[in-house]
This record gives structure tokens, sequence and C-alpha cells, in this order.
């Protein structure tokens, strides 16, 4: 197996200030027991597991001010590479407020600093110089102010041009522009998959069938995540169905972006889509294992790989889609 490169792409990269309290009082004085800061994108968090994992990665983004720096401590402090282009503003910083008495937790998130032209240009230089090319891109999140709509389109495009692929995880707006450059995967969950072909998918025909359509629109790989339920893949010859062991989930927090590592780790190597669906199922169901913000262990993820299901349902939806076509 060759040692592939993986670029994770995080454009709103984020400090987060997870904070604990027993007890929460609205409208009063509160005092946390834990205060604990991290550094968070999902693109960080699919170099976070990849690197968990022994494979070559590096963070890309933008990153401002103490926050920022702080954001780059925490990374360096992992061993977790990154490569990131410096801007005027301050990084985001979001809170995460866990009340334990309750169980509840209750987010407060920052939509990101303004990102200027010059910013932008700064970041797109740096990755049209960055050699040897990666394997593989993964651009994962949201947008910050400043920066148009169509730039998963944009960086989808310019990525062709050096012959690589781009795998893309994001959501709305952003995902329906960027899925017009025909990435080489996607992986949106059930509610993204919605939004994309504007219907609903309540049940296993619904989403292989979305699954399809999307695949239609010249996706090579379409992911659709389904939570416990794993994970349904299709290219134009396979559809694969792979489902997690029934586990205690301690917090589903970067659940999604470890799925995402784990398809980005053996398609990079270029290994069969079926493995690489069931390292990702492996590497998401670990996620939920960890608490608060870790993400998945390695260790973990050797214990579940076994016990990861994958099903080529190829056959039975041809089947399938035959006799419903020929039913008079």
């Amino acid at each position: 197996m060759k040692d592939a490169m993986i670029a994770a792409i995080t454009l709103n990269p984020c400090l987060d200030q997870h904070i604990t309290v027993n007890g929460l009082v609205v409208d009063g004085t509160n005092r946390w027991s834990r205060l604990h800061p991290y550094a968070g994108g999902k693109g960080i968090d699919v170099s976070r597991a990849i690197h968990e994992m022994g494979g070559r990665t590096i963070a890309y983004g933008f990153i401002g001010g103490p926050a920022g720096r702080t954001v780059e401590i925490l990374l360096d402090e992992e061993g977790v590479p990154f490569s990131f282009t410096p801007i005027q503003r301050e990084t985001r910083t979001n809170f995460i407020i866990t009340d334990t008495k309750s169980s509840q937790q209750t987010r407060i998130d920052a939509p990101g600093p303004h990102i200027s032209k010059k910013e932008f240009e700064r970041f797109q230089r740096k990755m049209m110089r960055v050699r040897p090319s990666p394997d593989l891109i993964v651009a994962s999140g949201s947008v910050p102010p400043g920066i148009p709509n169509d730039v998963y389109y944009t960086m989808t495009m310019e990525a062709k041009t050096f012959g690589v692929r781009t795998i893309l995880d994001s959501d709305s707006q952003w995902l329906a522009e960027g899925i017009k450059a025909k990435p080489y995967l996607i992986k949106p969950n059930i509610r993204e998959a919605e939004g994309l072909l504007n219907r609903e998918l309540p049940t296993e025909e619904a989403v292989i069938k979305a699954a399809l359509d999307l695949v239609e629109m010249d996706i090579e790989i379409v992911v659709i995540s389904r939570g416990k339920d794993g994970i349904i893949a299709a290219t134009t010859k396979e559809i694969l169905k792979a489902v997690p062991p029934p586990v205690k989930v301690r917090s589903a927090v970067g659940a999604g972006d470890c799925t995402v590592a784990g398809l980005a780790l053996k398609l990079a190597n270029e290994e069969p889509l079926l493995e690489a669906c069931r390292l990702a199922i492996a590497m998401g169901t670990a996620a939920v294992l960890t608490p608060g913000t870790e993400l998945a262990h390695r260790a973990d993820v050797e214990k579940l790989l076994p016990q990861i299901k994958v099903e080529d349902i190829t056959t039975r939806r041809r089947t399938k889609t035959f006799f419903t076509a020929s039913t008079p």
C-alpha cells in the first residue's frame, strides 16, 4: 500500500470552548466545573482522525488572532500537521455548554471572521503551490463571510487541473454549488441528501435511489450516512450497505468526520470501496465510544473492524428495479 497524502481543508476553523456545569441556571449565576479548549472544524477533525490512524495528512485553512494561535498550539501538541493561511481578523470561538445534571448540551456558534479578497487569493496560491500534489483533498464544513458560496466548485475544478480527486462534505448552498463541479465523492447525511434532491428519504430504498440519482450527476462515489444504520455507498457499478454493531453512544461529536477520514484513507491508497466503507464505519463507530470532543481511537477501530458488516446490494437493487419497471 502506498503512503498517500491527504489534504484536509477547513475554511472556517474554530476554537471550541467546552464548558461543563452541574445544573445550568438561566438568568442566573453559573460556575463551571471544567473548561476544555479544542481546535475545531470538520476538516481539522478529518486530519486529526487520519493522523490517529497513522496516515499522512496536512490541515489547511484560515487562521487569525489569539484564538487562531491557540488552535495552532493545540494541533501542534497533538502532532497534527497544518499549514494555515494567516488572516487579519480573529478565528471564531464557539461555546459548548454541557449540563451534567440534565445531560443536555447547548451550543453557541459564531459565523466566522470575514475573509478579504487578498486573504482568499493567498490561500488559493498556497493550495496551487503544494508540491508534491496531495493524492486526495477533503473539503469540509461551512464557509466564512467574504468567500463566495461557490468556493467548493472552484476548489474542485482547480484540483482537477492537477489531477487531484476531491471529497466534499458540506451542507446547504455550499454543497449544492460544489456538486456542480462533479467531485470524486460526496458524503451527505439523510437531511443533507433530502435538501439536495428536494424530497424526503423515509426508507432504505429511498436512500438507495437518492444515492443513485446523485451518481447520475457524474459524481463517482456517493455515500449517504444514516447514523446508527450505517451508510449506503453507490457508484455506477456497485451499491454497498455498511452497518455498525450496536454500541453505547457517549458522544456523536466528530463521528461523521471520522467516517470521511476512513473513506479517504482507503480510497487515497487505491483500495476497494468495500474496504473503504468498512474502515469508515469502524472509525465513525469508534468516535461515538469516546466522550466529549475525543475522536476515534486506533485501538477501538481495530477491535471494531471485524464486526462491521458490509453487504453488496447491487444485485438486489437491480432485481427490484427490474421487477418494478416490468410490473403492468
